[in-house]
């Protein structure tokens, strides 16, 4: 491999962060918001009830479950590259295929597996673990600036999906959203991804500078480690991690929240083209776009924050973010009306943009050697809710014909979340500091 004595002046970290916020952006737009906007198109045409068109995405979720621990294991192994170019070539094709389903085992394989599969180890996971591995004392603004990039999908890609709705129909614009995918997403990833943190080609974490020329590899690598213990942060593998409490207190506040994001960027536009509220589909995917457009700026001052705050500090972020989110769920049934939509999703927003800390949190916890790992083993054992959620959510509409219940439901489970984080205190270092190379 290359060295450098000296860093360029772009650090190549940045044109990681900047190919996974793209990929995300785009990815985003489809799976996590404009599924929201295609929902009753879909199920209108193909004739379906919204718990099975639900389904499809539920289905995805699980994925994500079941592969985190594997995609995180190969990406700290391996690297991050090949992953991703994977999942990005999964994505585009399943959007083409989606021009073509007619039934619904077929909807549910596309959309459902073969997305939800691309999605996962295309832009979740592998991407962060990434950016994680080329910062550390700037990595809460380099996480915060690719979830800015994923915030703006709901700005920038959900009204163009459903403007494409209405003008050209829903398998026009999956199609679309697959050859861009590829056309653009593949030459990303094939040149501004690296397989390995900065230290195997000469560089430093955050493009710190190199003091003295080295050829070798492992004095890189304790440099690594040295710079990293200026901010407190070890290395943990995973199995080190599972041992401390305060992974599995992470994994319980997160999966207790991970009810309500489905819920929302599932049956946001449902909810709102409903003849409770009336609004027009694309009235209905600019009212959407407002909770994700005020989380954009509060993904860059959560990720901004992470890095000037204490570690010990870090839990009260989150915890604040849920507090928000179900203080703008119980505003809205209090008092149900088009006026309390703004506010609550306004609240919702700020709370969504300031929950991304809990990424780089993970990262200040247990170190970078095993975030892939880390990070994939939380998503398998919270995916349970995350799978349910929108199912539930489908269902007691169509048995009640109202959300009510699923919003009162969410409401209460935030708050547990925000309550729960005050207890997820920094872990004690493990015992034994083992080899950057030994993950598990």
């Amino acid at each position: 491999m290359s060295r450098r004595t000296h860093p360029p002046k772009v650090f190549f970290g940045w044109w990681t962060v900047l190919t996974g916020g793209i990929l995300a952006l785009w990815a985003a737009g489809y799976h996590a918001y404009g599924f929201s906007a295609l929902f009753k198109p879909i199920a209108s045409e193909l004739g379906f009830s919204r718990a099975v068109t639900s389904i499809a995405a539920s289905i995805g979720r699980l994925e994500g479950g079941l592969e985190g621990p594997l995609s995180g294991w190969i990406t700290d192994r391996f690297g991050p590259k090949w992953i991703v170019i994977v999942g990005v070539s999964i994505i585009g094709i399943s959007l083409i295929l989606m021009y073509f389903i007619d039934s619904l085992w077929v909807f549910l394989l596309v959309w459902g597996v073969m997305l939800g599969t691309g999605h996962n180890v295309g832009t979740t996971v592998p991407v962060d673990a990434a950016i994680s591995n080329w910062f550390v004392k700037k990595r809460g603004i380099a996480l915060g600036t690719k979830m800015v990039f994923s915030g703006l999908s709901g700005v920038v890609v959900l009204p163009l999906i459903a403007w494409l709705i209405i003008t050209q129909g829903w398998r026009m614009t999956c199609l679309v959203g697959g050859v861009v995918m590829l056309i653009v997403g593949l030459p990303l990833s094939w040149f501004f991804l690296k397989s390995h943190r900065p230290e195997y080609y000469g560089l430093l974490p955050d493009g710190a500078t190199v003091k003295e020329d080295t050829t070798k590899t492992e004095h890189m690598i304790d440099r690594g480690v040295k710079y990293a213990a200026e901010v407190k942060e070890v290395e943990f593998t995973l199995r080190q991690a599972m041992r401390t409490p305060s992974y599995w207190l992470l994994i319980m506040a997160n999966a207790i929240h991970g009810l309500a994001m489905p819920v929302m960027s599932i049956h946001a536009i449902p909810f709102l083209t409903d003849p409770e509220i009336g609004m027009e589909s694309l009235q209905a995917a600019g009212m959407m776009s407002i909770y994700v457009g005020v989380s954009i700026p509060f993904r860059f001052i959560g990720g901004f924050t992470v890095d000037r705050f204490k570690r010990e500090r870090l839990r009260f972020i989150v915890g604040g973010a849920y507090f928000l989110q179900a203080l703008g769920f119980a505003a809205f049934l209090l008092n149900p009306t088009i006026a309390m939509i703004y506010i609550w999703f306004i609240l919702y927003g700020v709370g969504m943009g300031l929950a991304f800390v809990m990424s780089p949190m993970r990262a200040r916890y247990f170190g970078r050697k095993a975030f892939g790992s880390i990070q994939g083993t939380a998503m398998m054992f919270g995916t349970p809710i995350g799978v349910i959620a929108p199912i539930y959510a489908g269902w007691v509409y169509d048995t009640t014909g109202s959300y009510t219940t699923v919003f009162i439901v969410v409401t209460g489970l935030l708050a547990a979340a925000c309550a729960l984080m005050a207890f997820v205190v920094p872990p004690k270092p493990p015992a034994q500091v083992t080899d950057v190379r030994s993950i598990v």
